[in-house]
């Protein structure tokens, strides 16, 4: 489903197809509003995604004041990879690009949590009341402080609060 460009609304770029599952997870959450959030085809690396962010969607974000982007990246192990990324960020979208990412492979987290419907409902509800059962999880802990930066842009945005 598409978003409606000129209101807050998501884009959701996935390194790859995991991740993708994930993402597409958390927009069937229950409480997410779904004409919000889209969640893009996956990249295909997470070189990709940032070539793919700069190429197809800086420019646009220019375009389009709502927008937030979310870019899904595996860090293979590399403790650095996320704040690599993110040092490229345009310095006028910092503020609406944010970058997260299993300290692996989602993969990992499948083994230990369930399935990636199930893995991403369960950020969605973490994002949404506050809490970290899933994003607590040591293979994802590492996003807290970019979570911190998300959540209060998110909530208005994607969720139907009571």
């Amino acid at each position: 489903m598409s978003v409606n460009k000129y209101r807050p609304h998501v884009l959701v770029l996935p390194e790859d197809d995991a991740n993708r599952q994930l993402a597409t997870g958390f927009s069937l959450h229950e409480a997410v509003a779904t004409r919000t959030i889209q969640v893009l085809p996956e990249a295909g690396g997470w070189t990709q995604v940032l070539e793919d962010f700069f190429s197809d969607h800086a420019t646009a974000m220019d375009q389009y004041p709502h927008r937030l982007m979310v870019l899904l990246i595996d860090c293979d192990g590399d403790d650095n990879r996320l704040q690599r990324a993110r040092s490229r960020v345009p310095h006028h979208l910092v503020g609406r690009v944010f970058i997260l990412g299993t300290l692996s492979e989602p993969e990992a987290l499948k083994a230990d949590l369930g399935t990636y419907e199930t893995i991403g409902k369960g950020m969605a509800t973490d994002c949404r009341e506050g809490t970290n059962h899933i994003w607590g999880h040591p293979l994802l802990s590492h996003n807290g402080a970019e979570l911190e930066r998300l959540r209060p842009q998110i909530l208005p945005i994607l969720f139907q609060l009571p």
